[in-house]
């Protein structure tokens, strides 16, 4: 049997997985610049974690969840969203009395789906997200917003598009929600069965439906700006405000509604408009998800944060044809023929390792000439030549790969010499 790896995964092989290390760096190094911790949650929780703050009306605990029962008769998942077990991780560890407030969290992680793979959508997607909880200041909502945009920009995204809306607060939405009920109620026969289901559950849903989104009633459908009370529609100028003064261009789009249930006030999505991204534009998404923290057994603590998807991320780069600073030199390679050059050579690798140098070595017993083929194919800096007559007059050839300047150093001072090298622009003098 030829087995390969499960549909809807990927294997990120080395080439690949050092472009991922540097998006991750570039990140991590924004979130803190913006004053975000790191945290790492389960890669499974209890299923019940999910059903309550996802929501069971949304199409992920319905239809993608991995949800298995352990030895014990425990109903498990794996975590098919970040922001749940975060929350969860704020609640049971106390995280609402820090004296820090609010608490501004960012994490990376895979997430599990079940839908039908396609490209920049897999089963097993990997994330970067953030949480800021402990705070309804619309200026929260705008600083995370701007964390995304900047995580973009530095890794050299331009063809960006930022849409933004509001859902209000409960009072606003469950206005909106009679509103939309009565404008479905006479089409339903007409909708699909998920959005009848949903004409109960949750109406908002029917507006981010693929299937019926060019049903007739999709466009008269009733705007959620129009059923904003007072403190909700001045809730989002004040967003809008604080965007506008960070120079951060944004649409609004009254039709945004995000697929999870437990978002209110601020709802956002970045897209991708560079050409030959696909049909499937969206970056990351997120909003405003005051409430959630007590339906998971915490106190009246508000909440936002978003999910940033890192294939798309890197989707998005090679539709933009950005190439990554990706740093694949190796330091040197040490090219080493004769018995007692053999031996040597494992201490003098080891050596300098120790001193923070990049090198490696031939394990496959090929002649000189296929050792300085294997150096190059490693893209070494320089190679160091070894020899039983190197051995004998303590000192060992180095050779520049990029200039074929070379020149010879005692052994007993490769380590500085070499630390020398690697701090150079140029080649060997």
């Amino acid at each position: 049997m030829n087995i390969q790896a499960p549909r809807g995964t990927v294997d990120i092989l080395p080439e690949t997985a050092k472009k991922w290390q540097y998006m991750e760096s570039v990140i991590k190094n924004v979130c803190d610049r913006f004053h975000f911790s790191e945290i790492r949650t389960p890669l499974f929780e209890h299923t019940e974690l999910f059903q309550r703050g996802v929501g069971d009306s949304t199409d992920i605990v319905q239809k993608e969840m991995y949800t298995f029962e352990d030895r014990g008769g425990r109903s498990l998942t794996l975590r098919p969203e970040g922001t749940a077990s975060v929350v969860r991780a704020f609640v049971e560890n106390k995280l609402f009395g820090s004296p820090i407030q609010p608490v501004k969290l960012y994490y990376f992680g895979q997430m599990f789906r079940y839908e039908r793979p396609q490209k920049g959508r897999m089963r097993q997607l990997n994330q970067f997200g953030v949480e800021a909880m402990g705070s309804a200041d619309p200026a929260v909502d705008a600083e995370v917003i701007d964390l995304a945009m900047t995580c973009y920009k530095e890794l050299g995204l331009k063809s960006l598009k930022l849409v933004i809306n509001s859902l209000g607060d409960n009072e606003s939405r469950n206005n909106y929600r009679e509103a939309l009920v009565q404008h479905f109620t006479p089409h339903k026969d007409e909708l699909c069965n998920d959005c009848q289901s949903r004409l109960t559950q949750n109406p908002l849903r029917i507006l981010d439906c693929k299937k019926d989104s060019e049903h007739p009633a999709m466009k008269t459908a009733p705007s959620m700006v129009d059923y904003l009370n007072e403190e909700s529609s001045s809730y989002f100028e004040q967003v809008k405000t604080y965007l506008d003064l960070m120079n951060i261009p944004y649409t609004v789009d009254k039709s945004l509604v995000r697929g999870l249930d437990y978002y209110n006030h601020t709802a956002f999505e970045i897209m991708s408009e560079a050409e030959g991204f696909g049909s499937i534009t969206t970056l990351a998404g997120g909003g405003r998800y005051n409430g959630l923290v007590e339906d998971l057994g915490g106190p009246n603590t508000p909440g936002i944060g978003f999910g940033m998807g890192i294939e798309r991320l890197l989707m998005a780069l090679e539709a933009e044809n950005v190439t990554l600073p990706v740093d694949d030199q190796l330091d040197c390679f040490l090219v080493a023929f004769g018995d007692n050059a053999e031996s040597e050579s494992v201490r003098l690798v080891h050596t300098l390792r120790e001193n923070g140098i990049q090198v490696d070595r031939d394990y496959q017993g090929r002649k000189m000439k296929g050792q300085f083929k294997a150096a190059d194919r490693v893209n070494a800096r320089v190679v160091l030549v070894l020899g039983d007559q190197e051995i004998e007059n303590q000192e060992i050839n180095v050779k520049d790969m990029k200039t074929g300047n070379q020149t010879k150093v005692a052994i007993s001072d490769i380590v500085s010499y070499m630390q020398t090298v690697t701090k150079q622009e140029g080649g060997i003098s």
